[in-house]
């Protein structure tokens, strides 16, 4: 008797994206595409009502990120493993997103088979960590790492520092982050108080020289 598939939820709100993770994981036999979601509520709702073995998530997405997404899918449905699928580097997220219980890390990038062989890890309980990521971890664990100052930032500070590093006004900001005018100069300031800096020009010279841009 042949085994169920692999249920997988895609959680990206451009659909290009989700189609061509799709494709991708369509080469494999034992994997399925069962749902679709183009942001956080979606997301829930969908896990809410059926089951699935993987999610893949991106990061980048308006409303919530796809960290705290992480963290309520996790709440929702421990059993469930998630994976985040991203655009950016592994420096800037995989230590965080592993932390928050993620069972594994890749870029958007990632050759079709390393993909389907993170999703089957995932459906069977195991990590997926790429070799770079394992030199990383392994550094964190032996104290030989030290760390950077955008580690002491939340996700959504984050995800704030990284566009006003782009050079991005704080008015586009909150229109992209579907957040209010004011409450992204809350998040200014807060990012300048932790990484211990006063201009945007800062900013900006730190995230270039830490890939983070």
């Amino acid at each position: 008797m042949r085994p169920e598939p692999v249920r997988v939820l895609l959680v990206d709100d451009h659909a290009i994206a989700r189609n061509g993770v799709r494709l991708m994981l369509g080469t494999a036999g034992d994997i399925e595409v069962a749902g679709e979601a183009a942001d956080a509520q979606q997301a829930l709702d969908l896990v809410r009502d059926a089951a699935f073995d993987v999610a893949l998530l991106d990061i980048a997405m308006p409303g919530t990120s796809g960290l705290d997404l992480l963290r309520q899918l996790r709440g929702l449905r421990p059993d469930m493993a998630v994976l985040i699928l991203s655009t950016y580097a592994e420096e800037i997220y995989a230590v965080r997103a592993l932390k928050q219980g993620a069972a594994g890390y890749l870029t958007k990038d990632v050759p079709t088979p390393v993909l389907v062989d993170a999703v089957r890890r995932a459906a069977a309980g195991r990590k997926y960590v790429s070799p770079a990521l394992v030199e990383k971890l392994a550094a964190l664990v032996s104290g030989d790492d030290t760390c950077a100052g955008h580690d002491a930032l939340s996700n959504r500070e984050l995800e704030v520092f990284k566009l006003i590093a782009r050079g991005e006004p704080l008015v586009q900001i909150g229109e992209r982050l579907h957040l209010s005018p004011n409450t992204v100069t809350t998040y200014r300031s807060r990012i300048l108080d932790k990484m211990g800096m006063s201009s945007n020009a800062e900013l900006t010279r730190y995230a270039l020289e830490h890939g983070l841009i």
